[in-house]
């Protein structure tokens, strides 16, 4: 299984996201984007603008230095084993799983947006993570997304860790990315009102 290539996803550069203007950003926190292909590396930059500390995942080791460059914080770890990812949520405040497009058999993606989230869910509750952002849209099954949704929800509601949905459609990725944004910077804020 695999994340929707760079074809899939049109680059940002040398385009401004109005996000980075829109949000004022809170004290730094540690942001895992796990899926950080070229979506997520166009979030870690947005993000990065606003202050914040971002680690990105990739499945390939190969790909760990081009992170490095973009400076992402590059972390080797496969959502399809979760205990690749246990150490990536050291010190992040927040979790994006960035995996609407991911690519694979429907066995492949049941388990990705079904079991292997549950088990993340799982390993995110005794974490410093205080926030969940996920993406419901891409080129993966919409009832598949619909059965993470639930999920992410069902978890976050019952450990009372704040959580956002990306529902923007990948496809307009200026519109996907200021979503995206909003919702990190909303659950950072959420998590950080909680705290006081």
């Amino acid at each position: 299984m695999r994340a929707a290539g760079p074809a899939a996803c049109p680059s940002a550069r040398g385009r401004t996201c109005s996000a980075s203007s829109a949000w004022k950003a809170d004290p730094a926190a540690r942001c895992l984007i796990i899926g950080c292909g070229c979506r997520g590396a166009a979030l870690a930059r947005e993000l990065a603008e606003l202050g914040h500390v971002i680690r990105g995942t990739t499945r390939d080791a190969g790909r760990a230095a081009e992170l490095e460059a973009a400076g992402i914080e590059p972390w080797v770890g496969d959502p399809d084993r979760i205990a690749t990812l246990a150490r990536a949520l050291e010190h992040v405040g927040v979790a994006c799983v960035l995996l609407g497009s991911a690519t694979g058999t429907r066995p492949q993606l049941e388990a990705l947006h079904g079991t292997r989230l549950r088990m993340l869910m799982e390993r995110t509750i005794d974490t410093t993570v205080r926030g969940f952002v996920y993406e419901t849209a891409g080129s993966a099954p919409a009832e598949l997304l619909r059965g993470g949704t639930a999920i992410v929800r069902a978890a976050c509601e019952d450990a009372r860790i704040p959580y956002a949905m990306i529902e923007a459609d990948p496809g307009d990725h200026e519109r996907w990315l200021e979503s995206a944004v909003r919702a990190v910077e909303a659950v950072l804020g959420e998590a950080g009102a909680r705290a006081t």
